[in-house]
Formats: structure tokens, sequence, C-alpha cells
């Protein structure tokens, strides 16, 4: 065995921190899970490394990367405890944070919040400069002028300076000048300039952006930086890197700089499992579903590939309501989120319905089984009173579960004021959590050109094999697939994920007009700056490009990406790229305007290493009776038959490749458990994957 053969994933959530330890070279994986320590999430990275120690002798001194997945971004967002920061922008601009795009996401709502900005007012100051949209200078930048507004600043005790002037993007020569002044003036302190965050076009979206990176990069450099030391403090010397929003990798350094690049790194994981899964086994459509205590993040993956969107929001005011969010325009992964987990609270609406979530009990109190104080009663509660959970078995036995105390809040708060029997209540939340993410799923794969009645489900999550098979029934799937390891199962795709960074520039130009050699060295500069930022991964060599424009007809509002596979466009024909444009338009809106000119807006390059193939270990070899498998049997109920009918349970870890069996049952694992009606069959693969088949159902 080689010295270096070890790779660690650590995934840090708001309760647990997940750890998946990967051997490259026999594909064995462990797997390990602690507590969450808030006020220094290093705490539990220390202490699962440690116990995985215990398991893997020297193990430290065997691993070669850990891949680090963290929500601290979006977490210092949403509880505003980033670092007192300021903007200087240009004059007359001061306030664009606040009017964003005067769209009110509740039209008819009177009394609509929006998010408060980052940066109040007081700290965003101008500087009376102007560039054209064409890049020429209007108005030069005064420099004692710029110096006087970063005094002020620094005056007012900020920690860091976000630039951001008009149409910069074509020429940043005055943000490029105020860099300067205020590393002259406070060299130690961070600053965030928009063209070197995101030199794109539209000016709200470009400068929340740009604040956001600014607000976080203090913290997420502290955190990052400490990390690191923490890691060589236990004699890990292997390189750090951390998961982009866009499903990529990079290094520590990188991170650090654009932090606001991070913000789903968490969540990215899952989806990117899916897409390797979906690789794996040649499934042209899957619908990867991760559900955890308080949401449910899903993604449609075609041709076992997720998709990336350029833009997306953070810290909602009300949660699931689009609008009502800060504005990130960086690529993330294209991922669903609704408020369906383990601690959705289900509650008698103001019409005297049900209602389950989008409120979440989370992890403290949680849900009124925990035993921690909760009184609300959620669908975690439900779970365990339908008898899909074992009260002494959650968390692998670590946690038991109150029954009595689950089925006391449901009757009073459920069943009694709905004029309903207990038993339907208690269906009633576990049914209803089903519809409303069935509901959302089925709008998700729609606008994606997907069809519900051929995806595969993967479940992922804690919560997430618990209710897959209803899900999946809903949506008229005929198969589900569930992981090793469900309960962690996104984690594996810390191990698929490429190392790869995401540029773009912002150049409007008829496609009429266009010079694409003068097109072809934006691309050229693109790449280049890819290259330099992968260099800090490691070797720049072998360096993969992917090309793409946005384009749009002259004077729409909104942008349509078309891939340029060329290496070279210098001698591309205007009408390749025209009808490249007209078949994906009309693919996404069912018809194209082949009379009205288009117009390219930005370039983007996706610079990327060559992925490090993974090869899971199969268990081809393992066999055993399905009777050793029966833990024995448990009464649940079913959602065919309407009442409570036996369940047989099955341990996981001892079923074996080539076992199947036809349902009702219960599939048992320390993170998760799956559930089966009686209308479905199961059987294991080689690699341990369950494989769920589903009736088709008549149209």
């Amino acid at each position: 065995m080689s010295e270096k053969c070890y790779r660690l994933g650590c995934d840090i959530g708001g309760t647990f921190t997940d750890f998946v330890l990967l051997n490259d070279e026999t594909g064995e994986i462990r797997i390990n899970k602690c507590l969450t320590t808030p006020s220094d999430p290093s705490d539990a990275v220390e202490q699962g490394v440690r116990e995985l120690e215990q398991k893997v002798p020297d193990l430290t001194g065997k691993m070669d990367e850990v891949i680090h997945g963290t929500t601290l971004v979006i977490n210092a967002i949403i509880e505003r405890k980033g670092a007192p920061t300021g903007l200087i922008t240009t004059k007359g601009f001061r306030d664009v944070l606040e009017l964003g795009r005067e769209i009110r996401y509740a039209p008819y709502d009177i009394f609509a919040e929006f998010p408060e900005p980052l940066i109040p007012r007081r700290r965003r100051l101008e500087v009376d400069e102007r560039v054209r949209s064409d890049g020429t200078v209007l108005e030069p930048l005064d420099p004692k002028e710029a110096r006087e507004v970063v005094r002020r600043l620094l005056d007012m005790n900020v920690e860091s300076i976000a630039v951001c002037l008009l149409n910069s993007f074509e020429n940043p020569a005055h943000e490029m000048m105020i860099k300067e002044i205020i590393r002259e003036e406070a060299p130690e302190l961070s600053v965030s300039v928009s063209y070197e965050v995101l030199p794109q076009i539209r000016e709200y979206e470009r400068t929340s952006t740009t604040v956001t990176n600014a607000y976080v990069k203090p913290l997420t450099g502290r955190y990052l930086s400490k990390l690191e030391g923490r890691l060589q403090s236990i004699g890990i010397d292997g390189q750090l890197f951390i998961m982009l929003s866009s499903g990529g990798i990079t290094s520590v350094d990188t991170a650090a700089e654009f932090p606001v690049r991070i913000i789903e790194s968490g969540p990215t994981a899952a989806v990117i499992s899916g897409q390797y899964y979906g690789r794996m086994f040649d499934l042209p459509e899957m619908f990867c579903f991760d559900m955890g205590g308080t949401t449910a993040k899903s993604c449609l993956i075609q041709g076992g590939v997720a998709g990336v969107v350029p833009t997306f929001e953070v810290g909602r005011v009300q949660r699931f309501m689009k609008g009502s969010g800060l504005t990130i325009q960086v690529p993330v992964v294209d991922l669903m989120e609704i408020g369906a987990g383990g601690g959705s609270i289900a509650k008698v609406s103001r019409l005297g319905t049900l209602q389950v979530g989008p409120e979440s009990a989370g992890a403290d109190p949680g849900p009124v089984c925990y035993g921690r104080g909760g009184k609300n009663p959620g669908v975690t509660d439900a779970d365990l009173l339908l008898g899909y959970l074992d009260a002494d078995y959650f968390l692998g036995g670590e946690m038991t579960l109150d029954r009595e105390g689950a089925k006391r809040a449901v009757e009073e708060q459920i069943a009694e004021p709905l004029g309903v029997s207990y038993l339907q209540a208690v269906w009633g939340i576990h049914d209803l959590i089903n519809e409303t993410m069935a509901a959302a799923a089925k709008t998700h794969i729609a606008e994606k050109g997907g069809n519900p009645n051929v995806v595969t489900v993967a479940a992922f999550g804690g919560a997430g094999p618990v209710h897959a098979y209803g899900l999946a029934k809903k949506l008229g799937a005929p198969k589900l697939i569930v992981p090793p390891n469900a309960g962690v199962g996104s984690a594996l795709g810390f191990f698929t994920a490429p190392r790869a960074f995401d540029l773009v520039r912002s150049h409007k130009v008829a496609l009429a007009e266009a010079d694409f050699g003068e097109i072809e060295e934006i691309f050229q500069a693109l790449e280049t700056e890819g290259a330099r930022t992968l260099q800090k991964s490691g070797s720049a060599s072998d360096v993969l490009y992917e090309r793409s424009v946005d384009m749009r007809f002259v004077g729409q509002g909104s942008e349509t990406n078309v891939a340029l596979p060329e290496a070279d466009v210098t001698g591309l024909a205007q009408e390749t790229v025209r009808s490249r444009f007209d078949e994906i338009y009309k693919k996404l809106y069912g018809r194209t305007y082949p009379e009205s000119p288009v117009e390219f807006i930005n370039f983007k390059v996706r610079a990327k290493l060559p992925e490090r193939l993974l090869e899971l270990p199969r268990a081809a070899g393992k066999s055993g009776r399905l009777e050793d498998a029966v833990k024995g049997t448990r009464e649940a109920f079913s959602g065919i038959a309407k009442e409570f009918i036996p369940y047989t349970v099955y341990d996981r870890y001892t079923l074996f490749p080539g076992a199947s069996f036809q349902g009702p049952a219960v599939i048992e694992e320390r993170e998760s458990t799956l559930i089966v009606g009686e209308d479905a069959s199961v059987s294991v693969d080689d690699y341990g994957f369950l494989w769920i088949d589903l009736p088709q159902q008549d149209d």
C-alpha cells in the first residue's frame, strides 16, 4: 500500500459533522459522525479524525487530501455575523443594494419585507467617476477624492471593503486604482473588487455579489487558515480542498479569496454524488432527493450531468419565496429546496386544514419524540408513530425516541382540533409532506424538460429513504435506488467532484457585428486566469476548458447559454452560432424567432483538471441467507391497505449481493431507514445499492 492512499470527505452541518474516508487503492469506505461544535467547528473535525484513526492506524500520515464542505458562509450571511464592511461605488449608485430590481416578490402584500442590505447606508460611499458601457472613460477618477473616501471608511473601523464601479467589467482601471490606494492606506485590510469577483453586467447583482464576498471574506479566511493549521497539527500534511457551489473543488487560497463561491458548499455534494451514480449506472434521468431535518433538496440529473445556474438567493425573508432574498450571481448547482424535513412542524392552519412545514423544529429542541423539550409534532413524530422508525434504533441506538410524547402531541394538537381520528392525523402528516415534495418535484422536472414517469429516484439523507417510496409513487417513477450509508451517502460527491473553477466576463456585442478574433482573445484571457487559479490546487498541466456564451435576442432581458466546443473560435461562422442558439431556445420555449437579431452578453469558461477516477468496491463474493438479514417484523402503516400490517425488518449490513425480496419491508441502517410498500420489490446489487422496482401506474 502506498504512503498516501486515503482521502477524507468532511461535511460540517448544523447538527452533525459527517466524515467519509476513502481508501483509493482498495475502494474501502468508512464513515463517522459526531456532533458539530458551533463555537469552533475545527474541534469536531479533530474529534472525528481521531475517532477514525482508532480504526485506521497511522491514518493522518497516510492522508493524501481532505475535501471539505461547509455551511459557514451561508450561516454567516443568514445570521448576519460577517465583518463590518464598507462599499465604494460610483456617484449616484449608493442605494443600488436597496433598490435591487424594483420588483416586489409579493405584489399584493403591502407589508412585504425585504432583507436588510449587508452594508448600512452610512458605510456606502461614492466617488465621482464614470466609465461608459463600451469601456471609455467619461469622468476620470480623482485619486485624492478616492483616498479621502477610503480614509472615511477606515475611520468607521471597517474590516473589509467592497469596490463596485459602473461598467468596470469593460474597463477596471478605476477599481484597480482604488484597490491600490486601499493597499497603501491599510495593507492588511480585506478587499473585494467587482472586476475580480464578478466582471459581469447587471449592476444590482454585481454589487450584491461583491458586497457578499467582502462581508464574509475575513471570517472565511480566518476559519480556513485555522482549519488548515489544525489538520497540520494532528499530522495531516495532505492538501485541503473546499467544495464549490458549482460542483467543483478548489484550493483553500481560492476559497478564501472568493468565499461567495462556496455558499452552497455543503448541499452540492449530494448532487455530485447523484451525478456520479447516474453515469455509473447509465441512467438517462435521475432525480436526486436529499431530505434532512429541515429541508429537502433535489435536482434533476440528465445524462449524468447536473445543471448549473448563474444566480441564486440567500437569506430570504420568506424562506421559499423567490425574490425575497439577497441575490448572488455565481455559478451554483441547480438545486430545488423546499421546507420539508424530519423536523417540519405540523399544525392546523387558519383555514382549519392540516399544514406541514415550512417551519422546522430543527435539532434543538427538535421533534417531540427527541425528548428535548419540543412541543410541536412534526414529520419524524409521525414516521415513528406509523411504525417506520424504531424508537430504540434511532441513530443506531444512540438516541431513544419518546413514542408516547409524540402520540400525545399529535392527538392534542392535530387530531382533536381537526376532528379526525388519531390515525388519520398521523398518516396525514406523512402523506402531506410527500405530496408537498412531489408537487415541487414535478414542477422542477418539467422546467428542465424531464419526465417524472421515467426518472430513477435516488434517496439520500437521514429522512430521505423513509419518504422516498411515497415520493416516487406520487411521481409515477418506475425505480428508486438507495446507496449504502444513505444517511451520509451524499458525501461521496466530495471524491467525484473535479478540481474546477468557473470564469465569466461580460462584453455586449451583436452577433452580426461580432469580431471572433476579439472574442478568441477574451476566451484566452479567461483560460489563462483559470489555469493560474488551478495552480493553487496543485498541478495546472492538462487543464481542460469548457467554453460557452450567454446570448439573447436584442432587447431581451434574460439570456440563453450556448456551448462553444471549438478550441479556437476565430474562424467560427455566425450562421453556426445562430443555429445553435435557435436549437436550444426552441427546446426550452417551444419556438424561436429566426428574423430577430441576437447578441452576445457573457463569455464563460470552466477550467478543470482531469477527474480522479473512483471505483466503488464490489461485494460480489459476499453471500448469505436472506433469513439471516431479518431482524423481525413490526406493525407499520400501509398507505395501500390504510391500516397497520406486518412489515419485515431487515438489517442492511447483513444483506448481500443478489438478495431480493418483496415488500412490505423496513430496511434499517444506523443513519437512515428505508420503507418499501407491499406493491414494490427490492434487490441488492454488487455494490450494495438497494434497487426498488415500483409498479407502473395506468394513465
